[in-house]
């Protein structure tokens, strides 16, 4: 008896250190982020950085490649980093790789900062162009800047110093970054204390940092990297929907798909397609522009532009209403987004082309409108009037069947009329023509 619950015993002791050891942290969660800075990438990391914790990893390793992103965007991103339960290590890499702008807020909130050779940092001054030629930003204090741009560059300054003192890093180098867009290799970097390791991959700087001491949560923690098992977490398709529709260039495109549709759907009712497909991508710019930083008087000028051409097609104004649509068009089509990031900026070719296309579209339903303004009517009560007929039948002295355009019709006539004689109608009341001879001087007909 106490054999057999010796042996339950030690089995449940065997089980439970199993599971500890199951337990224990023996992986780490590669990250990879090359582009720009969005909604989807706040999404990205989010779930990995979620996983990691519910999977017990030991370090989430954060690959960064990028020109910037959007700025709320980026302090979300540095909100979960400072937040997560893994310490993060940004490491910015592959060779050639850069971590300018955004990138450089996002180093320096993480626990470790790590680059490859040939890669740089820096240029993360708000006013600088990242598609230009890296060159020195002016002082603040020299600079004509508006008050609104010193005030970004000293928010900017302030945030990020205070990201480098929570870090023990280069904080004299991180306001330079700011203030004067300056940029450093990963060698001079290593010396000015603004990253903690040069590695040439992953594994190498798994065991670079191993036994490191970051800080997390307020209390000191050792690493332990040695033989990690690197994991990596690929977008999953709601992820990656996220990052296709919040693209300002297909948002731009779904937006006036989308007005084009419930407009065909308006001007040809019953085909119910457009009108479906119209409020479906509609709704879905609408949540994709709402994640990003719109313009209102360039979305107000967007829609003007349309309902111009739109005024245009329904009343015509020799071209007037239609030329200032088209202007409206375009203003608003550059003016929409608020944002210099690149990746994230509708491209002149799709905004010169969608103007043409609107134009050109506008103009056919134009001259299709002006056509059918020209154009005999053949329907209803004004195709009837002065049209040509036969008398059919003569019932009595003044009601008659006569024939018009194919279709029978009750009739009266003032002036005598025999069956057989072609008739003019010039009256309607109801459903009742009033007729009266084709030629008026032949009175020799009578009712019969």
């Amino acid at each position: 008896m106490h054999g057999c619950l010796r042996k339950i015993v030690n089995l449940m002791l065997l089980i439970a250190s199993l599971t500890a050891a199951t337990a224990e942290a023996k992986d780490a969660l590669l990250l990879d982020v090359d582009g720009a800075l969005g909604p989807a990438t706040v999404n990205y990391i989010a779930t990995g950085l979620k996983q990691a914790a519910r999977e017990h990893d030991s370090i989430v390793i954060l690959r960064l490649n990028t020109l910037g992103g959007f700025t709320a965007s980026t302090q979300q991103i540095d909100n979960l980093i400072l937040t997560s339960a893994v310490p993060v290590v940004t490491y910015i890499a592959p060779g050639g790789a850069l971590a300018a702008n955004a990138g450089i807020f996002i180093l320096y909130a993480s626990p470790l900062a790590a680059m490859s050779p040939n890669t740089r940092i820096g240029e993360s001054t708000m006013l600088t162009n990242p598609d230009a030629d890296p060159q020195p930003a002016l002082d603040i204090k020299q600079d004509n800047l508006t008050p609104q741009e010193v005030k970004k560059i000293n928010f900017a300054s302030a945030y990020i110093i205070g990201l480098a003192k929570m870090h023990n890093r280069n904080s004299a180098w991180a306001a330079d970054a700011v203030r004067f867009a300056t940029s450093i290799t990963p060698e001079d970097a290593l010396k000015q204390n603004v990253i903690d390791v040069i590695a040439v991959s992953p594994t190498d700087l798994l065991q670079k940092i191993n036994g490191k001491q970051v800080t997390l949560h307020n209390s000191t923690v050792t690493l332990d990297t040695q033989n990690l098992t690197i994991k990596t977490l690929q977008p999953d398709w709601r992820n990656q929907l996220l990052g296709d529709i919040t693209n300002p260039n297909i948002a731009y495109l779904l937006l006036l798909l989308g007005i084009y549709a419930l407009f065909l759907e308006f001007f040809h009712p019953g085909m119910i397609l457009p009108g479906v497909a119209g409020i479906l991508a509609i709704v879905v710019a609408v949540y994709a522009f709402q994640m990003l930083p719109v313009n209102y008087a360039g979305f107000a000028l967007l829609v003007l532009g349309i309902t111009f051409m739109i005024i245009e097609v329904q009343v015509g104004s020799f071209g007037i209403m239609g030329l200032g649509g088209i202007i409206a068009f375009m203003l608003g089509s550059v003016l929409l987004l608020n944002i210099n990031t690149p990746g994230y900026q509708i491209a002149w070719s799709l905004i010169l082309t969608m103007t043409a296309i609107s134009a050109l579209f506008f103009l056919c339903m134009v001259t299709l409108a002006a056509r059918n303004r020209n154009r005999k009517v053949v329907t209803g009560r004004e195709a009837v009037l002065g049209a040509e007929g036969v008398v059919e039948e003569i019932f009595n002295s003044k009601e008659l069947l006569v024939k018009v355009n194919g279709e029978l019709w009750k009739a009266t006539a003032h002036n005598p009329v025999k069956k057989g004689q072609k008739i003019r109608i010039y009256g309607l009341t109801g459903l009742t023509l009033k007729v009266e001879p084709l030629n008026k001087t032949d009175t020799t007909s009578v009712i019969d």
